[in-house]
């Protein structure tokens, strides 16, 4: 695939204007006949990076898979297929995952793919089952393949390796930049991109904040501090770090109850709560995103103003990867920690201040903006665009009332200006969207 049929997608559809220094590399390596090895922080566009060589290399369809994209998260498979959707404009992209039903993805499978997204296990079920055949496959990747060694994946990986026996290019990114790589991997001469060294460029963007708290347990510090740091009149994204699912639990029933505009995500959430969790706080509707180390690395989280340690985190590694959700794209950001009496700061966190908290002051913590609920998505054919001009023709809305939209196999979900929300039911009462009605609505 040239470049001048792929790139104006990555403009338009995802609205960068330039490529950094590393995907402009990637996509240039594309024409060197050469295994990749990428080594790239969170928060460095390594998702775009990999996946402009991956269009390169793309044929036109064929009717056989071209390339598999294994990640070692439902998230991250969710993320990637995103990406690669809107830049691999006229390929049939699908992600195979587990949370979800099966037999979406069995019918999805009838429709030979060009590239499949996919956690190991999910692929390697339908390989077995001979819902899909990897044989043809040319090109692999394999993301956060550390992450994927660290959860016990090696296995299922190199199943799938040995099942794909007509790979040419493979492209493997890490965040660690592992020492030791398995046997099925089986390189060829691989060339190294090493971007880890980013790290200390993303410390000089940040400023990270000591917070004295005055009781042990922090939540009464907590909000205090949410409302010391927004002094706009739309609260900035928050995400606030426990080291628990039962503490994020309480925290998040906390701030909920003192009116503030959050989410919970932790790992005993079933896939729709997770991805409609990460919609609600990428939209801006709920500023605050409360979560364990699960969202610290593999969620497609943007515009990140400030991070909150509640908890210290147990490892450098966890400080440095929840770190990495803010300060993006050469954006800065503030790093709070909490501190309580007596606690021991690890040697691996430095601070650049001690942050003063206005306990008087009372910001508001909630968004203009409210997420609606469509009763349709990419399995009822219903896209962004078709919801935007539904929102804008039948419900009256203006361009600038709308949010960001996100649409999954069976729903969609909008952000709208919340004051408009009264309107925009009744406008669209009865009103058909690609041919039904369907339902819309607030959602709580």
């Amino acid at each position: 695939m040239r470049e001048k049929e792929f790139l104006p997608n990555v403009k338009e559809r995802l609205g960068i204007e330039c490529l950094n220094e590393m995907q402009a590399k990637m996509m240039a390596s594309a024409s060197e006949a050469r295994d990749i090895i990428l080594l790239s922080p969170t928060g460095s566009g390594k998702t775009l990076a990999f996946t402009l060589p991956v269009m390169k290399m793309l044929r036109q369809p064929t009717g056989r898979v071209q390339c598999v994209v294994i990640a070692p998260s439902r998230e991250l498979v969710v993320q990637i297929a995103g990406v690669v959707r809107e830049v691999a404009h006229g390929f049939r992209v699908i992600a195979l995952y587990g949370g979800h039903k099966v037999e979406d993805e069995v019918n999805s499978l009838k429709v030979v793919p060009d590239v499949i997204v996919a956690t190991p296990g999910r692929l390697l079920d339908h390989a077995v089952r001979r819902n899909v055949d990897l044989m043809p496959v040319r090109i692999l990747v394999l993301d956060e393949f550390d992450k994927s060694l660290e959860l016990g994946f090696e296995e299922e990986m190199g199943k799938l390796a040995r099942r794909m026996k007509n790979v040419s290019r493979i492209i493997l990114t890490s965040a660690t930049g592992a020492e030791v790589l398995p046997d099925f991997l089986r390189l060829d001469n691989p060339v190294t991109f090493d971007y880890l060294e980013a790290n200390s460029k993303l410390r000089a963007r940040m400023k990270v904040h000591r917070v004295e708290s005055d009781g042990k347990d922090k939540l009464d510090t907590l909000p205090a501090l949410l409302h010391s740091i927004n002094n706009g009149p739309e609260p900035e994204k928050t995400i606030v770090f426990v080291n628990h699912r039962e503490s994020a639990e309480r925290v998040y029933d906390f701030l909920k109850r003192k009116g503030a505009g959050c989410v919970l995500y932790h790992g005993a959430l079933d896939q729709r709560e997770r991805e409609t969790a990460v919609a609600l706080f990428n939209n801006g509707s709920r500023p605050i995103l409360v979560a364990t180390d699960l969202a610290s690395r593999g969620l497609d989280i943007e515009k990140v103003k400030s991070v909150v340690h509640y908890h210290l985190p147990l490892t450098p590694e966890a400080y440095t990867h929840r770190n990495g959700r803010t300060a993006r794209v050469e954006e800065d950001g503030d790093v709070y920690v909490l501190v309580g009496p007596e606690e021991n700061v690890k040697d691996f966190v430095t601070f650049d201040d001690t942050f003063g908290l206005d306990k008087e002051k009372e910001s508001d913590l909630q968004s203009r903006f409210m997420t609606m609920y469509v009763s349709g998505g990419r399995r009822e054919k219903v896209s962004r665009g078709d919801i935007l001009g539904f929102l804008i023709k039948e419900g009256g809305l203006a361009p600038q009332s709308i949010g960001k939209i996100n649409v999954y196999d069976h729903y969609s979900l909008v952000a709208v200006i919340e004051k408009d929300v009264p309107g925009l039911l009744n406008a669209v009462e009865g009103k058909k969207l690609k041919g039904e009605k369907r339902r819309i609505a607030p959602l709580k």
